[in-house]
């Protein structure tokens, strides 16, 4: 409830480290996710991604039950990012017949494809394209350190293409639980109250956020 100084810091640590203005702690990448998509998608309009990613196959659905979106799919190989192939399946703005694409989600790393590094010049790439067409990014940043140590890109440069991000902080890291959803000042404060709705409003959760400062000064 935004009254544990050990939690705020790691929500405003982390959120720093990516660039953006705010963040929340969520005890999961799932929820971290979907908190993130329904920031960005309405209900009835449609999210694309990968069609090995986490949010469409692990997830269960949730997109859909909770909040009403549809979820379309491209393929890669080993889910090596396609800007071209993402591109190809977006459909936005279009009209009252047809579903709207607002969202597209990364995956990076891509866990069912053993772990691939998204290219950085693919990433930017989906961003030029997908930007004047009004659709947002979501990075599923579960093992997003994975990639930042692997590829030397810095996670403000990850940040930079993305209008949400989720990070885990046990995949990588070593803390025992817990994941954030960075954004917008307002897309978090928005966020928040459907952690709420969700019951995942814990208030005990101060060691949990200083075992993810832990991992942040000694695991990356």
């Amino acid at each position: 409830y935004s009254d544990d100084p050990t939690v705020n810091s790691l929500e405003e640590r982390v959120a720093e480290l990516f660039g953006k203005e705010a963040a929340v702690f969520t005890p999961t990448g799932s929820l971290a996710n979907q908190l993130a998509i329904r920031m960005l998608v309405s209900p009835g309009e449609e999210l694309i991604c990968e069609s090995n990613s986490h949010i469409a196959r692990a997830e269960l659905g949730a997109a859909a039950v909770f909040s009403g979106i549809t979820t379309r799919t491209w393929s890669d190989e080993r889910g090596l990012l396609s800007a071209q192939k993402a591109m190809s399946l977006a459909r936005p703005n279009s009209g009252p017949y047809l579903v709207s694409t607002t969202a597209i989600a990364v995956e990076n790393t891509h866990n069912f494809g053993g772990g691939t590094v998204q290219p950085i010049s693919e990433i930017a790439a989906l961003r030029s394209a997908s930007q004047p067409h009004g659709i947002a990014m979501h990075l599923d940043g579960a093992r997003l350190w994975n990639a930042h140590v692997a590829s030397g890109i810095s996670l403000q440069e990850y940040g930079s293409h993305f209008d949400t991000i989720s990070v885990c902080l046990s995949k990588g890291l070593g803390a025992p639980v817990g994941s954030l959803m960075i954004s917008t000042k307002e897309r978090v404060a928005r966020a928040r109250v459907w952690r709420k709705r969700y019951g995942a409003g814990m208030r005990q959760i101060g060691l949990l956020a200083a075992a993810g400062h832990y991992a942040l000064d000694y695991n990356i």
